[in-house]
Order: structure tokens, then sequence, then C-alpha cells
């Protein structure tokens, strides 16, 4: 047996984009080489990227996959392992993985465990391969799976019989919190099981609502990780194999995010891609002087660069001075443009229009919608003649229960904290501090009482409950799915909870037509979490 080297290629394809992806794949096995590099692992369907959703039944997919092999066929003298849909005679799809060297293909593997569960649909895509791939390279037997197929114990199992010394796994996970040390955990009790090497390449970046954190790994047969790599950012690193020792050799592994820190760099990097891969010049946030808009401001500053990032405050008669006075602050602490654009005369001018409708009808939360939908025409007209992209800045809590307004604070193409509940909000707020010299979001903006500023000396507890008890309550219902009763039995008062979940339910019609943002839970609004918004289910079993 030899030594030899393996390249982990963790890189974010562009979906779709088929030449763009292949171009980098070639960049890349080429680095590879230049670093002695026998072979090249690349992330799952690293040709086309995932997930691809209704792309892959495009009929061209065939002609543009078979151009892609010839492409790829120029480099020579390193094995690349690599993602493809493999589309065969009889009509069958496969997500697939392919061995090849010099332009040959020494082995096609197809998926064997199509996961259909959370935000994975590929039962609607792909059919089901039946047989291993086991390829013996420099005296060493090599395995190949894709990424669900590791999570499958008698999939795995089975190479372990077929006596493989390394398993390639190709890999497109989703980020969620806590996830990437969970898949280093659980495989390093599997490879001591089953006595394997594990070679993990994973896709980084984010793709519409989906975050791909990478953390690509290696873990030996004794179950020791051997090289882990950084989380949110793109990578090439060759790792060594030495026979005598029959193990990969270490190599100081990428630091450890802790959770605020993973979660913060997952936002940033999803904002980044979801601007430019979209190809939008920048981004434009309304600053109120709350948190929720101050902490989207400073996400979109760390994605984009203070150039790219607009930031325009729209008082009205509520509005207090100290906001004024903390989104000015907050603007110059992180050097983007800022405006300030009263909204008087625009309310004024509706409520005079609709006032033959309205008469003497008493005031509520139409008049307080008005407000929020004037500063939603507002950003709405300066990205149509500017073409930024507008940020939506409202948090998981108050699209969970409704606390906000369609066509008015909901408006924009990208909901930054759209999967963030307000508590987690004030941390990333404090750890955002914590990273600066000097903090970027005021203190004030931190610990003042949330408000919503549309009625004299409004605060969000006015309309909710405090927010570390509605948080639980939502957690136990959206995460949990716990039912009413459960989420009373843990404690919480009965007409809190009946009123929260009420409330949910209720506003799914508003989340149905918010902006999508970046997906960090089990179960975000979105793909994973589906409610008809008519129905006549009734919470209380």
């Amino acid at each position: 047996m030899k030594s030899f080297k393996i390249a982990l290629a963790q890189f974010s394809p562009a979906i779709g984009n088929i030449d763009s992806n292949v171009q980098k794949m070639i960049n890349l096995a080429n680095d590879a080489k230049k670093q002695n590099a026998d072979l090249v692992i690349f992330p799952e369907l690293s040709m086309i990227g995932y997930p691809s959703e209704d792309l892959l039944l495009r009929p061209s997919l065939s002609k543009r996959t078979a151009q892609a092999f010839k492409q790829l066929s120029q480099v020579k003298d390193i094995v690349m392992v690599f993602g493809f849909v493999n589309l065969n005679d009889q009509g069958q799809r496969y997500n697939s993985a392919a061995v090849m060297k010099n332009g040959e293909i020494l082995g096609i593997y197809n998926k064997q465990n199509l996961p259909n569960y959370g935000l994975f649909d590929e039962k609607r895509y792909f059919d089901t391969g039946n047989q291993y791939l086991v390829f013996e390279y420099l005296e060493h037997k090599f395995g190949v799976l894709i990424c669900e197929d590791l999570w499958t114990a008698s999939t795995v199992h089975q190479l372990a019989l077929l006596n493989v010394d390394t398993v390639l796994v190709l890999n497109a996970s989703p980020y969620e919190v806590g996830k990437p040390l969970h898949r280093i955990q659980t495989i390093q009790n599997l490879t001591q099981q089953l006595k394997l090497n594990v070679v993990y390449c994973n896709q980084v970046g984010g793709q519409d609502d989906i975050v791909f954190d990478g953390t690509s790994f290696v873990i030996n047969a004794q179950g020791e990780m051997t090289y882990r790599a950084p989380s949110f950012q793109e990578c090439l690193q060759v790792i060594d194999y030495d026979h005598e020792q029959k193990s990969y050799r270490s190599i100081e592994p990428a630091a450890t995010l802790d959770t605020m820190a993973e979660i913060y760099q997952s936002l940033v990097m999803a904002t980044r891609d979801y601007v430019q891969n979209s190809g939008f010049p920048g981004v434009l946030i309304g600053l109120s002087g709350g948190i929720d808009s101050a902490l989207t401001l400073a996400i979109a500053v760390d994605a984009l660069g203070a150039d790219k990032v607009q930031a325009l405050m729209m008082p009205y008669t509520y509005t207090a001075q100290i906001s004024v006075e903390d989104a000015s602050e907050q603007a110059k602490n992180l050097g983007v443009a800022f405006g300030i654009a009263e909204i008087n005369p625009i309310v004024n001018s509706f409520m005079q229009t609709l006032y033959p409708f309205f008469g003497n009808s008493s005031t509520d939360t139409t008049e307080e919608n008005l407000q929020a939908r004037s500063r939603g025409t507002l950003l709405m007209g300066l990205s149509n003649k500017f073409g930024n992209l507008v940020l939506s800045t409202g948090n998981k809590s108050e699209l969970a229960v409704g606390y906000c307004t369609l066509y008015g604070d909901m408006v924009g193409g990208f909901a930054v904290l759209k999967d963030i509940y307000k508590s987690i909000v004030f941390e990333l707020a404090k750890y955002r501090n914590s990273i600066s010299e000097t903090p970027v979001i005021p203190e004030r903006v931190i610990t003042r009482p949330p408000s919503a500023e549309l009625r004299p000396d409004q605060k969000d507890q006015d309309s909710l409950p405090a927010y570390d008890v509605l948080d639980a309550i939502l957690y136990a219902y959206i995460e949990e799915d716990l039912s009413q009763d459960d989420i009373i039995a843990k404690g919480y008062d009965k007409a809190t909870v009946e009123r929260v979940i009420q409330l949910v339910d209720r506003n799914e019609y508003k989340r149905r037509q918010g902006a999508i943002g970046p997906r960090i839970t089990s179960r975000a609004f979105g793909r994973e979490r589906r409610y008809p918004i008519v129905n006549g289910w009734k919470p209380g079993i």
C-alpha cells in the first residue's frame, strides 16, 4: 500500500450554471495537482449545484452534462470524484458520483438513499440506485457514497463488508444550528464501529433560503478527526495518507465557532451570496432605530461592504427622537449612506383620501399599518429607481404571530432574520458588538424595550407576551411540533398559549407572501413547514 494525497474541494457551485461550475472544478483540480494531490473530491451534484429543483427536469440537461464531461476530460494525472445528474436511455435520473482520470470513467455510483423530508424532495427528481462503487487506486480500496447514504447504517456497513479502506462522501448537507459538530460526532462513532476512514466533502454557500456551511472533514478508522475545514468559506485542502500508520495525517483544524458566531457567519454568507448571485448592485434597509434593523444593517455591511449598503430612516409623529439619533449613530459607525425621509405628509395624504370611506370610525391598527405601508412604498420606490435590493428586517417571532404589516415592514426581497427568534436577535447584536473595537450597534438599541412606534408610548409587550415566554412557546409549537395541551403542561399560562397558537395559525397567509430568508433551524417558515392557509384544524389535543 502506498502513501497518497487527497484534496477536498469545498466550494460553492452556481446553481444551474454548469459551465461555470465545471470551470471551477477544473481550476480546483489543477490547483490540487500542483500540490501533488492524487485525488480530488467535490461536493454532491457539484456539476449543477444543489438543490437545482426543476432545472433537473429541463430537456437539455443531458446534452449539457455530456458537454461538461468533455470539458472535465481535459484534466490530466489526477483522479476526480464529482457529482452529476446521471440520465440513462430508459429515462431514469440519478443523483450520481463519477470517478474520472484522464478523461476515462473509472466508475459511477448512483445514490441509494434519497431524503424526502424537511427541505429535501429528492424522490420527486431521482430514481434509487442499488449498486455500490468500490475502486482500487494506489493499492488503496475506496468506496463512494453520497450524503444521505452515510447516515444509513446498512449502506455504510455494506462497504465495511467489502473491505473498503476509505469512504469518499460527496455532500450537500444544509446548515442548522449545531449541525457541523453533530455530523462529526456521529461519524466518529460510526468509523470506530466499522473501522473505516471517512473523507467528507460538503458544499458551501447560500442558495435561496438554504445555507450550506461546508465544514468538510476527515475522520480515520479509530474515530479521530484529522482535519476539519472552515465553516462558511470556500477552501481547497490536501490531506496526506500515511501507509505505514494506515491513517490520514492530522492537520490543525479550523477554529470551532461558538453558537452565536456560527449563526452570525451563516447569515452574513447567506446575505452576500443571495445579493451577489442575484446580480443586485447593493441593498437598501429601512433603519428604525430598533434592534432588528440595526442587526440587519450590521450583517449587510459585513456581507457586502459599507459602499454597497444604504440606510433610510422614515420618522413619523410617534417616532422617538432617540430612535432617529440611534439610527444616525449606527449608520455613521458602519460608514453607510444614510438619509431621513419624513412620512407625515404621505400618511396625512392617505388619511385625507380615505376619510370619505373611513368617516368617523375609530382609530385602530389600520392607521398604524398606513405608516408601515408608507415606509414600504418609499423603500420600493428607491429600489426601483436604483436597483438595490430591499432587505426586510422582521424576525421569526414577529413573523410567527403576524406582528408585521403586509406591504409595509414586510416589503423586500430577502428577510435576513426570518428564522431568528427575537431573543436570539439580542444575543447576535451583543455578539456583533463584541467582535469590534468599538460597538457598531448603539448600546441603547439593545437595552431599550422594543417598540414598533406606530402609536403613542407603544411597546411590543403591550401586544405580545414577554419575548422569552413567547419564543419558548413558539419553539415548542413550531420546532418541537408539540400540541397546545402539551405546551400548557410544560407550565405555561393556558390563555397565553392558546392566544399564541391562534396567532401562528391565523397568520400563515402573511408568511406565505413574505420574502425568503436564510434557514438556520430545523423548522424554518418555508420549504419544511407547509400548512394550508385556509383550514378547519382546531388546536387543543
